[in-house]
């Protein structure tokens, strides 16, 4: 059984119609799917691709997250640092008191500015830079207004120093 070799002698030609043998022809000649197939074709790359968007959508936004993770680690030890102590960070009320210090120095160094207690000095620089407002070409005319200032700072100078002592 099945030891024989079984021959099939067909002794009648095998022919076939010239529109399958066209048709045959034109599927190999044209090497594209029929548009049946082409849509199941393009809806399955289609799918492909936008899974792969979603996934690199996520890998991008765990890379993001992980970066802004550590940009904050790095601002809060740098502000550990410029604190001085690595354990405390500078809060609001402490923010804001050295803000007011600021803020009263610079009261200060415009208090010292107020010229309204020495009138000579007031004036002599008034008449200073109206000089060299009138003269912008040729500042060297102003040297009287000049030595009058220094003169002027130089009285409230020693009066400084005479209160001092």
């Amino acid at each position: 059984m099945g030891a024989s070799n079984s021959t099939l002698h067909d002794s009648a030609p095998v022919t076939f119609s010239q529109d399958l043998v066209d048709t045959l022809a034109d599927n190999a000649a044209s090497p594209s799917p029929s548009p049946a197939r082409q849509n199941t074709i393009d809806t399955q790359i289609r799918a492909r691709i936008q899974a792969e968007l979603e996934h690199l959508r996520a890998e991008d936004q765990a890379v993001r997250d992980q970066i802004q993770a550590a940009l904050e680690k790095e601002n809060l030890d740098r502000e550990r640092t410029m604190a001085g102590d690595p354990d405390s960070v500078k809060t609001s009320p402490a923010l804001l008191a050295d803000l007011e210090e600021v803020r009263a120095k610079v009261d200060r160094f415009h208090a010292r500015r107020d010229l309204s207690e020495y009138p000579a000095l007031r004036e002599t620089s008034e008449a200073l830079v109206a000089c060299y407002k009138n003269n912008l070409a040729t500042p060297l005319d102003c040297w009287q207004q000049v030595d009058k200032f220094k003169a002027s700072v130089a009285e409230i100078e020693k009066e400084h120093i005479k209160s001092l002592q």
